[in-house]
């Protein structure tokens, strides 16, 4: 393979460490070591890295690559981000409710009165829970908690998530009259 159909960024390069090729590499995967597991990793214009050797380092994973064999060629790769192909990713590990974000991504986004919200563009964490991006076309991002509330169901075959637009804050609830809540009202 030369580029990955449906890529997935799993880290991206730092600094050379030592003198003999060596990259410090931020890992965006859960366990930190299994960058060395998924096989090859690609850079977005469809170079191969093949893993030789690697080592957790404190926040980072220090990784030998074939053919980087020395400070200078190490330097050259800052900044490169790494990705694998969608189809290197083990789906049986998934948990029931459990999704990797790039399958999220391009999901479109409707409600159970059959209005479209959307597509889901990108799937954040601040470190408060998942928020899903959604971006009708031509319009602005809105972001949603990607709770069970907001988003009770996702059908990856049907290429859609359900959405609550009460629970993900994208109408207005009402008052206990009936009518819609006031701008400060205890409501909103």
């Amino acid at each position: 393979m030369t580029k990955p159909v449906h890529p997935i960024l799993v880290g991206v390069i730092g600094a050379a460490q030592g003198l003999r090729g060596e990259v410090r590499v931020k890992p965006f995967t859960g366990d930190p070591l299994a960058l060395a597991d998924y096989g090859a990793l690609y850079a977005s214009d469809g170079r191969r890295f093949e893993v030789l050797d690697h080592r957790f380092a404190k926040t980072v994973v220090i990784i030998r690559f074939r053919g980087i064999n020395d400070r200078t060629a190490a330097e050259a790769l800052k900044g490169l981000e790494l990705y694998i192909d969608r189809s290197s990713l083990p789906d049986e590990e998934l948990e029931e409710d459990e999704y990797f974000h790039a399958d999220l991504e391009g999901l479109e986004a409707w409600d159970a009165e059959g209005r479209c919200w959307g597509r889901v563009t990108g799937v954040l964490d601040f470190g408060g829970g998942d928020l899903l991006e959604l971006r009708e076309e031509g319009g602005k991002p809105v972001v949603i908690p990607f709770t069970r509330a907001a988003v009770p169901s996702v059908d990856l075959a049907a290429g859609r998530i359900l959405v609550d637009p009460l629970a993900a804050g994208l109408i207005d609830g009402e008052d206990d009259d009936g009518g819609e809540a006031e701008e400060g009202d205890p409501a909103r």
